[in-house]
């Protein structure tokens, strides 16, 4: 029960101040990103020795991953920004598998590949939307909200 009021005081904050959303998420995002470009780093020098390949690859990984998370934990427009890429490469996804299902003679998987279609439109336009950090920090605060409402009314 306290749970839940906590849930909806913080959602309806967050739709008050959007980026009060965003930037804990992307400080948090972007601290875990940051440590997991340490460990990268460090296996990666540790592998070296063992194997070249895998160790420069895991090296480059963490370089990557450090500069990701520093950008993560001081500019949470980057946060946004990756956010809405992830989600707009996920729609193009639904889309191919989409189009391929479509044009497929199985008859059952017409109906999912225009489901498909369907929703990687979707994913295209709600990626536009995130990619704003004022959008994505409204979408956190309805998030809350309605985890906090669900919360409420659930029964223990």
């Amino acid at each position: 029960m306290i749970s839940a009021l906590i849930f909806i005081i913080l959602g309806l904050i967050v739709l008050a101040f959007p980026l009060l959303g965003v930037i804990p998420l992307s400080i948090l995002t972007g601290f875990s990103v940051l440590f997991l470009g340490i460990g990268l780093l460090l296996t990666g020098i540790s592998f070296i020795g063992e194997n070249a390949v895998m160790g420069i690859i895991d090296v480059i990984l963490g370089i990557l991953a450090l500069i990701l998370g520093l950008g993560f934990i001081f500019n949470p427009a980057l946060f946004s920004f990756v956010a809405g890429l992830f989600v707009f490469i996920a729609g193009i996804f639904l889309i191919i598998a989409g189009i391929f299902d479509t044009v497929n003679k199985a008859g059952g998987t017409r109906w999912l590949g225009i489901l498909n279609l369907v929703l990687g439109i979707i994913y295209l336009i709600v990626a536009i939307f995130i990619a704003n950090p004022l959008v994505l920090g409204v979408l956190i605060g309805l998030w809350l909200l309605i985890v906090g409402i669900l919360m409420l009314f659930q029964k223990d």
